[in-house]
């Protein structure tokens, strides 16, 4: 048993079968992409449409690609798109910012990942091709700070950034974003693709990193809270969820002979303390 702060991880089980890797959980039927208030904003090919409170459409706009994610603060909502035309590589589509109460265009943004900060102000980041980068912008698209840092965004007293460059051996870290581009460097991860974190009440950021489960406290201060005794390996796909004390670290590894068959491993922990 390991431990940071007021939190403990007790192994409870660990299984190893065949299954599918643990892509990022479908979105239940109808659930939209976000919620503020009496807003909801849905996205389908092709477009994105807002709700009210008695669920009736108050305007859709169209345009390129699919929805994947929207974030909204201050009655903009930004909008991140996958799209095969928009680039000759990969899946990037434009970002749209979009006037909430109405569906205006107000900006069109070019990033794969974002998040909202207050006031109407967003964290758009792009990696890949000599890019490394996030950048905010205010509400009417303008841009207000840059940063030499990409990942997951985790923004509450500050942004703290759960960083992923694709390198090998990687150079990212846990960072803080801190204003006028400067970045606070945490620790050092060795995963280049580190899964999405799992946040604890406290702020506590629960990372899997290759074969272990880093927990990084708000100041940046870290520890080693599980091991898994597996090695990282850029083949794998990798999850960590957690479900109240309930902790899940999953880890599926592809046939060398068959790269559509998994072995997947679960690892069950118990999370005490907070």
């Amino acid at each position: 048993m390991a431990s940071i702060g007021a939190w403990r991880a007790e192994a409870v089980d660990h299984r190893r079968e065949e299954g599918r890797p643990p892509y990022e959980q479908a979105r239940p039927p109808g659930e939209p992409l976000a919620r503020r208030g009496e807003f909801a904003v849905h996205g389908a090919k092709g477009e994105i449409r807002a709700t009210g409170a008695d669920g009736r459409t108050l305007w859709t706009h169209a345009l390129a690609g699919r929805p994947n994610a929207a974030h909204i603060s201050g009655g903009r909502v930004l909008v991140t798109t996958d799209s095969l035309e928009y680039t000759p590589w990969g899946f990037l589509g434009p970002a749209y910012l979009l006037d909430l109460a109405d569906g205006r265009r107000v900006a069109e943004l070019r990033g794969e990942r974002g998040a909202a900060r207050s006031g109407g102000r967003f964290l758009l980041g792009l990696e890949g091709y000599g890019v490394f980068e996030t950048r905010e912008y205010d509400r009417d698209g303008a841009e207000t700070d840059r940063w030499t840092s990409y990942g997951h965004y985790v923004v509450g007293s500050g942004v703290r950034v759960v960083e992923a460059d694709r390198r090998i051996p990687t150079r990212a870290r846990v960072v803080r974003l801190l204003p006028g581009g400067a970045v606070s460097p945490g620790p050092r991860l060795n995963d280049p693709q580190p899964p999405k974190p799992v946040v604890l009440p406290d702020g506590t950021l629960l990372v899997l990193d290759g074969g272990v489960i880093r927990a990084v406290d708000r100041d940046l201060g870290a520890t080693v809270l599980a091991e898994l005794r597996t090695p990282a390996d850029s083949r794998t796909v990798r999850a960590l969820r957690r479900d109240g004390d309930v902790l899940l670290a999953i880890v599926a590894e592809p046939h060398p002979a068959d790269p559509v068959r998994y072995t997947v491993d679960t690892w069950t922990f118990r999370l005490l303390g907070g």
